[in-house]
């Protein structure tokens, strides 16, 4: 008789298939601030970018590499998208909330409810099933956010999507969706 992982053992680490085409930022290392400017240089390249466009891109990209990594922040994607002139890449934040005896699913999407009932934004906030567990679905127009429940109470994986020019509909929507359920858990 085969039996499934043990699911009250922490996870060593995970597994996330992301698109090849997506460009990934370790924030662990201290070198993600080149590995940023790598990027908005490799987006400029050949498209006449202003250099404020570049600036500005940067600028940008570094507040929220910083505001990430300050937050727990493991890795940082981008996948490149031009509009209008702007650089403005569609991104996904992996972060690791630990929280020994963490909310269970339910009660983390109760808080969240409240809370978007308080702002008004109009998110739709739900529990969805994924291979790697249950997790807690914000998804506002531009944003989608899963807080993947850990095994072994160990916290939550945080996976943050933004998606500025088209939004989280579509195309999109399914792609971040199957980025979301290639997440695995290493035992």
């Amino acid at each position: 008789m085969t039996t499934g992982p043990d699911v009250s053992a922490r996870p060593k680490d995970y597994r996330l298939l992301v698109p090849r085409e997506w460009f990934r930022i370790d924030l662990v290392q201290d070198r993600w601030r080149k590995q940023l400017k790598t990027f908005v240089d490799l987006q400029a390249e050949g498209k006449n970018c202003p250099a404020e466009v570049k600036q500005e891109a940067w600028a940008g990209l570094r507040n929220t590499a910083e505001s990430a990594v300050a937050n727990g922040a493991l890795e940082f994607f981008l996948r490149p998208e031009l509009h209008d002139g702007s650089i403005m890449p569609v991104s996904l934040v992996v972060s690791l909330i630990p929280r020994p005896g963490a909310p269970t699913p339910g009660d983390l999407l109760a808080l969240f409810e409240e809370r978007e009932h308080r702002s008004g934004r109009g998110a739709e906030v739900s529990i969805v099933a994924l291979p790697a567990g249950e997790a807690v679905r914000i998804r506002s127009r531009t944003t989608l956010d899963l807080y993947v429940h850990m095994p072994g109470t160990a916290g939550y994986l945080a996976l943050g999507f933004v998606v500025p020019v088209t939004g989280v509909t579509g195309p999109m929507e399914r792609l971040c969706t199957s980025i979301a359920e290639s997440l695995r858990w290493i035992m």
